[in-house]
């Protein structure tokens, strides 16, 4: 059965929860908005993070609107942590988030509603904000020779903690705080590791205080403006030299070798001829923002990317993205989700 309501959001992690607390200060959850999660459970990403992420290495966990995030062990896994937190803030503040729900397809409708086709059912809205962020979708690039790879291939979504590499020849692929990671792990239980990124790491000193977010995030905004296609706030902010970091660094675990020309069976060739053999890649080569079901609107441009101005898509102001190009960092998600309901709300004003 359809149902209507004035405002879909789907998505539950951070920036779909952010919007829907804003939205329940002026509309009724289920009569006035709707909040759509594939998820089956609260989390977010968070829920699929590997289980050897720990408060003490994750790279930041930001608080929600009006609820303090908990400060448990340094030792505590983030997937068991902030599930519960994010349980805890539907609970809470009453957002009666539907889940498990898959959004299919969200079409424009002849009165200039939108139509949302879920696997319970279609619902019309006249304001949508598309929360779906990006872990469903991991990029694996490809290179030549990589179909004849003779072992095992994964990416950072499969990643389960660095006892799957005991013994096992590795090659980590990517520049992120990811890669950084799994390095870190896998390199005492691993035969070798190997880094191999496409352009020089940038290391960033000093603390990442509020200002330097604020400016990474207006340069990756200055792209969606644009419709390019939008970088993660990381690769405009540099990799913190934490004295974790430091160390691996000293310790040759950080040494980064260029890309490689192509994948051998047994192991890569570079350009200049050099060989090194390995029986893992472990593609820690990031994600891509989960648009799919956006598809029959047309919201992308000639250059690839979704013209954007602020959390709102420029060709249809029905649309706002949050969790997309600035916001997909969780430093800007909560000022996303305000911002959205703001223009949202003058929107069905007019």
């Amino acid at each position: 059965m359809g149902r209507e309501v004035e405002v879909v959001v789907i998505g539950a992690g951070q920036a779909g929860l952010a919007a829907a607390h804003s939205l329940r200060r002026y509309f009724e959850p289920e009569t006035g908005f709707v909040v759509f999660d594939h998820n089956p459970r609260p989390g977010g990403a968070w829920q699929h993070r590997w289980p050897t992420l720990t408060f003490k290495t994750v790279n930041g966990v930001y608080q929600l609107p009006d609820m303090p995030v908990p400060t448990p062990e340094e030792s505590a896994p983030v997937a068991e942590v902030i599930p519960e937190y994010f349980a805890e803030y539907e609970r809470a503040f009453d957002l009666r988030v539907q889940r498990p729900v898959s959004v299919r397809a969200v079409e424009s409708l002849p009165d200039k509603r939108l139509e949302v086709e879920t696997d319970r059912g279609v619902w019309t809205a006249r304001a949508l904000i598309n929360a779906t962020g990006t872990w469903e979708r991991p990029f694996w690039p490809r290179y030549r020779g990589q179909e004849t790879f003779r072992g095992l291939q994964l990416h950072t979504a499969q990643y389960r903690g660095p006892e799957q590499f005991t013994g096992r020849r590795v090659a980590v692929v990517g520049g992120g705080i990811s890669a950084i990671q799994h390095l870190m792990e896998i390199r005492p239980t691993a035969a070798s590791t190997h880094w191999i990124t496409r352009r020089e790491p940038q290391w960033r000193d000093g603390e990442f205080n509020p200002d330097r977010g604020r400016e990474a995030v207006a340069m990756v905004e200055e792209r969606v403006r644009r419709g390019l296609r939008p970088r993660s706030v990381i690769s405009v902010t540099g990799i913190p030299l934490t004295p974790e970091v430091r160390a691996a660094r000293e310790a040759g675990v950080l040494d980064r070798l260029p890309m490689f020309d192509r994948i051998e069976p047994d192991g890569a060739v570079w350009a200049d001829g050099r060989f090194i053999e390995f029986d893992t890649i472990l593609w820690a080569t990031g994600f891509r923002a989960a648009l799919d079901h956006l598809a029959p609107l047309g919201l992308r441009g000639p250059r690839g990317g979704i013209a954007m101005d602020g959390t709102r898509v420029a060709a249809d102001p029905r649309v706002h993205l949050v969790g997309y190009g600035p916001s997909a960092s969780t430093i800007g998600a909560n000022r996303a989700g305000r911002a959205a309901v703001r223009e949202i709300r003058e929107l069905l004003a007019t």
